[in-house]
């Protein structure tokens, strides 16, 4: 969300092409920013890679109608969209461009308004939808980024921006035109159906489908605010449920207005729910902090912005504005009449020394895409079944999508026990030795463990709990074989109390797998968990940690699945296009059987879909 700022300064500031190294050249992703009052400063290039035109490239800043009705478009009106695409475009590789947005709720051109245009229709709204994306596809063939939808999202009892009725906006600063009493283009595009309470935001899928017609090659993206505050989870439901419906979205945007005064895990621990939630890359798209106050602004930028920077799963980074005094909001500028903030000076100091601290294996936003590495066993080899795994040696991370080997749901281990501290999982003295603890809903770790023979097998955790409601998941190579196994509640508000639970796995074949424990019902301290061969087989080690007092009436046969039996696999692509099925034993294998065989020959997105249980899952081709 941003504001249509007009200066009342004549800026001397125009467009330049001197040869100055940006903070993130030569990094993993982008650093970019925004043109300044319809201008591009002859120092942009001192500081960023990457330019998205404020507001020179929406929709009601190009389209018009001459005095026969018939559409005309003026591409570098105002704020330079046609001057910020072709500056990325003198240093290809090196520079990016994100056009900055198709389809918006507010800055539409006059002509969609129903009150200034009563005689608008739905089916002419649709017409000059066409020939909108048209024209752009003709202006700009090659767009590697598009903001396809801007601020969607339902919230309360209106959408982010006003597609139907004026929106509050972001920070209450709102672009909406109080006159313009809505537009058709949500029935244009296909409408909003609501079931059992849910939007299905119909219109934004048939706008990313009508983005991937045009640009097959470009990275579309959904665009919001208030992510990562008040319609966090609104967002993450938007998002899944237009993947569902089949939508080409590439890139989850997160505008980032609402993080004055985040603390750093705040920040770092919403991000990576968003992400794992919504299975997406994530874009920082419109990040500011306004505050007059100087210190406290720098503090905000270095508590976000090495997360940003470090984090692979994060594609790219804009800054939205840095000119104090011309931006959308005030105090968000981190010069100051030609003075630098102390958050421009940390962002100059920062830059330079962790340049190559960057990551990004999204396969997007610019950068040198690093290869992906496996995840491995802790000890370097796979642990033995029969036999106890300790929960503190789950794998070691690996690099890229599909091979992180845990999920926290903070950046920082919070535990005392000294171990593996580079690593944010909360490792606690306790138990036998180390647990782990502040376990919260989500979050998961995974193992690498040889079963010595084929066939049924039991399984127990030593765990405690000092409230009511815990239970955790069983994975074994993404085949769900233990579900909701109760923790019971060890003592009141005490975790030094552990016990032993269990269940059955039907069926394991002999040799490697990956089992993954998953956190249902938090909070509770994991010690260790042992397999055992053979189904209803007794515990080799019946005394648990400390005050344990194993009760048999916990080893339940919960499931009864076959982690090794084939499921089919449905691939489809980003307009929903089935593409063939194809056989494997996990949605693991589904992925590495696409990603190293001749199954799809284009690169592109596509989703895999299991018929078995309907999960969904994005994969990008990078052929």
């Amino acid at each position: 969300m941003k504001k249509l700022f007009l200066s009342t300064l004549i800026l001397s500031c125009v467009f330049s092409t001197q040869a100055l190294a940006a903070f993130a050249d030569g990094g993993a992703k982008f650093l970019g920013n925004i043109t300044t009052s319809g201008q591009i400063r002859e120092d942009f290039n001192t500081y960023w890679n990457q330019i998205t035109a404020e507001n020179g490239c929406k929709w009601g800043s190009i389209h018009s109608l001459d005095s026969s009705g018939k559409s005309k478009f003026s591409w570098d009106n105002y704020d330079k969209c046609e001057s910020a695409y072709k500056w990325a475009k003198e240093k290809p590789g090196e520079r990016f461009f994100k056009f900055h947005a198709l389809i918006w709720g507010s800055q539409v051109p006059n002509f969609l308004c129903k009150n200034k245009n009563p005689g608008i229709t739905v089916e002419k709204t649709r017409q000059y939808i066409v020939e909108w994306f048209d024209a752009v596809a003709a202006k700009f063939p090659d767009l590697e980024y598009i903001d396809v939808v801007n601020e969607a999202i339902w919230a309360g009892d209106n959408y982010h921006s006003g597609y139907g009725k004026p929106a509050a906006g972001a920070e209450g600063n709102t672009t909406d035109d109080p006159e313009c009493g809505g537009t058709h283009i949500i029935d244009a595009l296909g409408g909003d159906e609501v079931i059992n309470g849910k939007h299905q935001y119909n219109f934004i899928t048939t706008a990313f489908k009508m983005a991937r017609e045009r640009w097959p090659k470009a990275v579309l993206i959904y665009n919001d605010y208030n992510t990562l505050s008040w319609q966090m989870n609104e967002g993450i439901e938007l998002i899944q449920t237009i993947v569902k419906n089949g939508a080409p979205v590439d890139v989850y945007g997160q505008q980032a207005h609402d993080c004055k005064g985040m603390s750093k895990s705040d920040f770092e621990s919403k991000l990576t729910r968003i992400h794992n939630e919504t299975g997406l890359p994530l874009m920082i798209s419109e990040y500011d902090i306004g505050e007059a106050d100087d210190t406290k602004q720098k503090n905000d930028y270095a508590n976000h912005i090495p997360f940003m920077w470090e984090t692979e799963w994060i594609a790219g980074i804009t800054i939205w504005g840095y000119i104090n005094g011309a931006t959308w909001a005030q105090n968000t500028g981190i010069i100051d009449n030609g003075r630098d903030r102390a958050a421009m000076t940390w962002l100059k100091e920062y830059f330079a020394s962790n340049l190559d601290k960057g990551k990004n294996t999204t396969g997007i936003g610019g950068g040198e895409v690093v290869d992906p590495v496996p995840q491995a066993p802790y000890n370097g080899s796979a642990a033995k079944a029969p036999g106890k795994v300790e929960a503190e040696h789950f794998d070691i991370a690996g690099v890229g999508k599909g091979n992180n080997s845990y999920s926290d749901g903070d950046s920082e281990n919070q535990g005392d026990a000294n171990f593996r501290i580079n690593e944010p999982v909360d490792i606690y003295k306790g138990g036998t030795g180390m647990v782990l603890g502040y376990t919260e809903p989500g979050e998961w770790l995974e193992y690498t463990v040889n079963f010595d023979t084929d066939g049924a097998y039991s399984f127990f955790a030593n765990v405690s709990a000092g409230n009511e409601g815990s239970s955790l998941n069983l994975y074994v190579d993404d085949a769900l074989v233990i579900e909701e196994l109760a923790i019971p509640q060890t003592g009141e508000e005490n975790w030094d109390t552990y016990e032993k639970v269990g269940a059955q796995i039907a069926n394991i074949s002999k040799g490697e797998h990956v089992v993954k424990l998953e956190v249902v019902g938090g909070y509770f301290n994991i010690d260790y968990l042992t397999f055992v061969a053979g189904a209803n087989a007794e515990d080799p080690e019946p005394n648990s940690g400390v005050g344990g007092n194993e009760d048999p009436s916990a080893i339940a046969g919960n499931l009864h699945l076959n982690v090794n039996q084939l499921g089919d696999y449905d691939v489809f692509d980003m307009q929903g296009v089935y593409i063939g099925r194809l056989s494997a034993y996990s949605m693991e294998q589904a992925v590495s059987t696409i990603k190293h065989s001749d199954f799809i020959s284009a690169k592109g997105t596509y989703f895999i879909k299991s018929k078995n249980t309907g999960k969904v899952q994005s994969i990008r081709l990078i052929r």
